[in-house]
């Protein structure tokens, strides 16, 4: 009895575990088809991180997280020399389906002091980064609901993860727009080897992220469209930095965006210090990127106005505050040698709106950066040397330096 036992046994694992192995099979298959990676995710990740699918497949969860440590010595003509060591970023990621493929969501959560920000009393603490559900009907539409970022200049919606420097450009902290709560809807027409686009437009409260003050009741708007003339990058290559896929044949990527936020409360609009008066901001961000044979360019153009970018207290005219007016230019060119060693380097040219120039620095940046990629984005060693001059109205402030040493991190 015992060999038929032993037998009897053998025989029922074997056809539990075909049968689990054929399940997971589908649900893969499933997810493929419906091209589950849709290109609105906050940030580009290589891993799938830590997974778990239900028994019935209605539900899928998986957990991601990333930090970068850094370490940065400054120096300045006019300050002290400074060292500085943090954890700049901690986030944690979440994301997965429920009862079916087509409904997707998105969750993240950030715990560095950076992305946490001052903690003001009587506001909520500012952990929540993305908070959006997806439907994706086919393969061309995707709408999302909820809070993440807005399709805006192609460095700032690419996760801080996927960079070539160890920070993204002066312009895209001024004049860029970012996350916001609303109703976002793309249509995307991609092929891998000739022409293809997307279109992607954005309704939402124009206050920014996690916003619990009192609003004023106006919205801003947003479409962008993406033009991929020789096919798309290869593995989304035109959501990370640098050509890590080493394209066997060019691919180029041009957009541009326009937004409008109607009587915005902030500096930047979804970001900045609250205005004594709320104003229209128009932005308009232009971008491209060229890839082949381990070359990576991209530049691109960002642009704030409004018609009057000072606002005076009520209380007290003496206190001003201002918009973040102006534009900007960027440039950056890199290598990646077969060793996975990259070197880039980085030009930003950025210029207030001549109403507010005596406020706020007209500056020159020159950066560069040399990168160790050991998987990929997901784990990188990153040196940089960044060189700024800025001006005040028609005095110069100062000639600065920093040296900076990173690790990323993720899954």
């Amino acid at each position: 009895m015992k060999p038929f036992k032993l037998l009897f046994c053998t025989f029922l694992f074997s056809i539990l575990g075909a049968s689990a192995q054929t399940e997971t099979d589908s649900i893969a298959k499933v997810i493929e088809n419906n091209d589950i990676k849709l290109s609105a995710l906050p940030y580009y990740s290589y891993g799938k991180g830590l997974g778990l699918t239900s028994a019935d497949s209605l539900f899928q969860f998986n957990i991601r997280f990333r930090m970068q440590n850094r370490a940065t010595a400054s120096f300045s003509d006019e300050e002290e020399s400074e060292f500085s060591a943090q954890v700049r970023r901690l986030r944690l990621r979440f994301d997965g389906f429920v009862g079916d493929p087509k409904f997707s969501y998105v969750i993240q959560l950030s715990f560095a002091a950076g992305d946490v920000g001052v903690i003001q009393e009587g506001q909520n603490i500012n952990v929540i980064r993305d908070a959006i559900v997806f439907y994706r009907p086919n393969r061309n539409w995707n709408i999302g609901f909820g809070q993440t970022k807005l399709p805006g200049n192609r460095q700032r919606i690419n996760s801080s993860g996927a960079l070539q420097f160890t920070d993204r450009t002066i312009n895209n902290a001024r004049f860029n727009i970012d996350r916001d709560f609303g109703l976002q809807v793309y249509y995307l027409n991609n092929n891998p080897d000739r022409f293809g686009y997307e279109i992607k437009t954005a309704i939402s409260t124009g206050e920014g992220r996690n916003w619990t003050q009192t609003s004023d009741n106006k919205m801003a708007y947003t479409g962008r469209v993406e033009l991929y003339p020789l096919g798309n990058f290869t593995k989304g290559g035109a959501y990370f930095e640098g050509d890590l896929m080493r394209e066997p044949t060019p691919k180029l990527m041009l957009s541009g965006t326009y937004h409008f936020n109607h009587g915005a409360l902030r500096a930047q609009g979804q970001q900045g210090n609250l205005l004594f008066e709320p104003r229209d901001l128009t932005s308009i961000l232009l971008d491209a990127i060229f890839k082949y044979n381990g070359w990576a360019f991209q530049t691109a153009f960002l642009q704030r106005d409004t018609d009057n970018a000072i606002t005076i207290n009520p209380d007290d005219n003496t206190e001003q505050r201002f918009v973040l007016a102006g534009s900007g230019f960027d440039a950056q060119l890199s290598y990646l040698f077969l060793n996975n060693l990259e070197v880039a380097g980085r030009y930003s040219y950025s210029t207030p709106k001549n109403q507010i120039q005596n406020f706020l620095l007209e500056s020159e940046q020159l950066s560069l950066g040399v990168t160790k990629y050991i998987w990929e984005h997901a784990l990188k060693l990153q040196g940089e040397v960044t060189y700024e001059y800025g001006t005040i109205g028609l005095n110069p402030v100062q000639n600065s330096w920093y040296f900076r040493f990173q690790v990323e991190l993720g899954i």
